[in-house]
């Protein structure tokens, strides 16, 4: 039958129209990431991952929002405030098992990758007199920015020592400065890989300070009591004149929900997998990462099923502790 007639035709053209405007995929989807203080080196870490996800991932439009880390990250993820964000792998091991600060309260995540380990620097003020970690009893001590799994794990690695700093919270930015004005004798702040942070190494540019290590006995208890977190060996050259030390650590990456769709955490996971320039640009610590094994070798929680999938296409055995539950 033949359409003839202006007012049909009209009609038509309206419908088409309506439906074009109406159809989703015209338009990106938006995904928040969620990060950490904008003074960390991790912060444009996750500049420079979601410039690689907008130019990279078809049809998703990524940008990053300044937060507290790890917990903060980890809140705003079971609010649906966040699409994915940082979290450290010890504390995203908690949320998923509803212990620690997450007792009775598990939270569902899924890993999409680890970046980097994180070594937790335990930096004092040089003219502070702090030799060891037993010295900071009693001392003005940061253990990490608000929310943050750094302050989270510190608190409990210290507590395990029987180590009871007075503890003052603050940002980044906030801390940075009074270590420098001599108002806090120093902090704990996740390292670049085995080089010590950004905001580090600008307190050691106006200040001289000391890496706290941990002792034979200290790591002897950690090893036993704290299997969540692992020691670690720092070689020196962390930072300009600074010796080798021993110190806790764990890995650094990012996680969502399920409820992300599998392609787009495939897509995602293949982009921060192949690139081969942006992220180690942005982070220095991470040329020549071998980014899958330190997934593979950190990894505390399921993976999402995108990156299972890319992960079984590259030929790599994925332990049991990281596959997702079956549907």
């Amino acid at each position: 039958m033949k359409l003839t007639g202006a007012p049909l035709g009209k009609a038509l053209l309206c419908g088409l129209t309506a439906a074009l405007i109406a159809t989703p995929a015209l338009a990106a989807d938006k995904l928040l990431i969620g990060s950490t203080s904008g003074s960390s080196s991790h912060y444009g870490y996750f500049v420079a991952v979601g410039k690689l996800i907008n130019d990279s991932v078809k049809d998703v439009e990524a940008s990053v929002v300044e937060t507290g880390a790890t917990l903060d990250n980890l809140r705003r993820l079971e609010r649906d405030q966040i699409d994915l964000g940082l979290v450290t792998t010890n504390v995203a091991q908690h949320a998923v098992s509803g212990t620690g600060k997450f007792e009775g309260h598990p939270i569902d995540l899924r890993l999409l990758w680890v970046y980097t380990g994180a070594p937790q620097n335990v930096v004092a003020r040089a003219d502070a007199g702090l030799s060891s970690l037993a010295d900071l009893t009693g001392k003005r001590f940061n253990p990490g920015i608000r929310g943050s799994a750094t302050e989270s794990t510190t608190e409990a690695v210290f507590a395990k020592l029987g180590i009871t700093p007075d503890y003052v919270r603050g940002s980044t930015s906030d801390i940075v400065n009074m270590i420098k004005d001599n108002r806090l004798n120093g902090y704990v702040k996740s390292g670049s890989g085995q080089r010590l942070d950004a905001s580090t190494i600008d307190i050691a540019t106006f200040t001289d300070i000391n890496i706290l290590s941990l002792t034979p006995d200290q790591v002897a208890t950690l090893k036993a009591e704290m299997p969540d977190i692992s020691v670690v060996d720092i070689p020196a050259g962390a930072g300009e004149g600074i010796p080798a030390y021993t110190t806790w650590s764990f890995g650094v990456g990012a996680a969502t929900t399920p409820e992300m769709d599998e392609e787009t955490a495939y897509q995602i996971v293949k982009a921060v997998m192949e690139d081969k320039s942006a992220q180690a640009a942005a982070m220095a610590s991470l040329k020549g990462a071998d980014l899958a094994q330190l997934t593979l070798t950190y990894g505390t929680i399921p993976l999402h099923p995108g990156a299972v999938r890319y992960f079984k296409e590259q030929g790599l055995d994925i332990p049991d502790r990281l596959l997702p539950p079956a549907k």
